[in-house]
């Protein structure tokens, strides 16, 4: 699969080398006019990005959301999303910290392996259900 910047330029090439107009050279190569003649409105988020690097670099234990405070108090007007998507672009994702280690529970270690009863009356057990109804 490829992106619409892959079919401009090879619809850019088809009208170079054979000299053709847009609307022929995108018919041969299956790609649709509307993709090619599209421009994109977005407004560059450069400037946006280089901030974000900046307040995490300064401030290391924040995540994004509280990023997204402080540009919100800057003056920027962004909503959460955007900024969590630049912040996940940038590889500015704070690491899970594990949490301490905890001591196994009797049970998890394994159980000692018991010896077999070889001979009758060695190895005795009590039935504290039966104890306590009888």
């Amino acid at each position: 699969m490829v992106g619409p910047a892959v079919h401009r330029a090879w619809v850019a090439w088809v009208q170079e080398a054979y000299q053709v107009s847009r609307r022929r050279a995108c018919r041969p190569t299956g790609s649709s006019r509307s993709v090619v003649t599209y421009r994109s409105r977005r407004p560059d988020a450069a400037p946006l990005r280089r901030r974000l690097r900046e307040l995490a670099t300064v401030r290391v234990s924040y995540g994004h959301r509280r990023l997204h405070g402080l540009l919100r108090r800057e003056g920027w007007r962004v909503i959460h999303k955007k900024t969590h998507g630049l912040y996940r672009e940038e590889g500015l994702q704070l690491r899970r910290s594990r949490g301490p280690k905890r001591r196994k529970q009797p049970g998890a270690r394994g159980r000692p392996v018991r010896a077999l009863a070889e001979q009758p009356n060695v190895r005795w057990a009590m039935d504290f259900v039966h104890d306590q109804t009888a």
